[in-house]
């Protein structure tokens, strides 16, 4: 917490310019020096049916203030202990903003997107990417070099064919990166949206990934559901927060009935931090113009993706490739 004088400053939720968890704001990617870099992609134009998702990286962002109390990071009363303590006294997090988006342009704005993860990536920073829309997963992932394993949570396959000359929505995504050279498998975990198509699920299957239904999902757990990736492996997770059973979510576009309670989400998270290392995270389709006054579904998303962060920065695979970038 910054100070006043001799007085500690308060810092509400409501003051001040929101950074995700107030990290520092570093908008040039070659001077980062942070475990996790921030991104916002306030990109929808891939969402073929209601427009908003552009205003979640803020939201998420404001609603993230709200776990902001001091320098001991977050504590988790059912843990009984403090997660993030670290990080956040150490200024290990760090705000780049958002990527450029070219409007009616898409094309242009995942080469932004693609180009700011890379760089991210080449400053040896885990991304936490804020959506927009996710046909951004799409050119993050592109970003990567290195082999690794995609682990993707939502109700629907988003595995589209490319018809119509139609390639960039948030229907298309996981087409292109199971077929992504770098990409060693797709998971696709708790799939359910009667919208799903018979020929998505057949090609997906087809082209080798594991698709899980909700019943899946749910006979496996969560340490079946890690299973899928290799121990020690590089690990990328795109969460969709329709994932989340529908009332959970009201400011989603795309939201299901009979979906994942928050608890179920985070069993299997945990479960990705402590066996796989992981190397980035996205959230997505967090809509705040169908929110509730609240803001309910952005403050999920935030506390979502504040409480992975605890865990993946505990993970064992994770310190240990820090600690290797640290001390090469």
């Amino acid at each position: 917490m910054g100070n006043e004088g001799d007085r500690p400053r308060l810092d509400m939720p409501f003051v001040g310019i929101p950074s995700f968890l107030r990290s520092p704001v570093e908008t040039d990617p070659s001077k980062i020096d942070a475990d996790v870099a921030i991104m916002g992609a306030p990109f929808d134009e891939g969402s073929p049916f209601l427009p908003g998702s552009r205003f979640g990286p803020r939201s998420i962002r404001e609603h993230s203030l709200r776990f902001v109390s001091d320098e001991d990071g977050y504590y988790d009363p059912q843990a009984g202990r403090h997660f993030l303590a670290e990080q956040m006294r150490e200024h290990r997090f760090v705000d780049v903003g958002d990527a450029d988006v070219l409007p009616t342009n898409p094309a242009g704005t995942f080469r932004n997107i693609t180009d700011t993860v890379r760089a991210i990536l080449e400053r040896g920073a885990t991304p936490l990417i804020l959506g927009g829309d996710h046909s951004i997963t799409f050119p993050v992932v592109r970003a990567f070099d290195e082999p690794l394993h995609v682990v993707h949570f939502d109700a629907h396959l988003d595995y589209m064919p490319f018809v119509h000359g139609l390639e960039m929505t948030n229907a298309h995504a996981f087409r292109h990166i199971a077929h992504m050279e770098h990409v060693q498998s797709l998971s696709q975990v708790g799939i359910r949206s009667l919208r799903n198509t018979e020929g998505m699920h057949r090609d997906s299957l087809a082209d080798g990934n594991h698709v899980l239904t909700m019943a899946d999902s749910r006979e496996a757990g969560a340490g079946g559901v890690a299973e899928l990736v290799p121990e020690g492996a590089a690990c990328y997770v795109s969460l969709d927060v329709d994932v989340l059973d529908l009332p959970l979510v009201p400011g989603c576009v795309s939201a299901e009935p009979n979906g994942m309670q928050y608890a179920e989400l985070m069993d299997i998270l945990t479960a990705l931090a402590q066996r796989t290392r992981i190397v980035g995270i996205d959230v997505v389709e967090v809509n705040p113009l169908l929110d509730v006054r609240t803001g309910i579904t952005s403050y999920l998303a935030a506390h979502l993706a504040v409480e992975f962060l605890g865990r993946v920065c505990e993970g064992r695979h994770w310190i240990a490739a820090r600690a290797e970038r640290s001390n090469p």
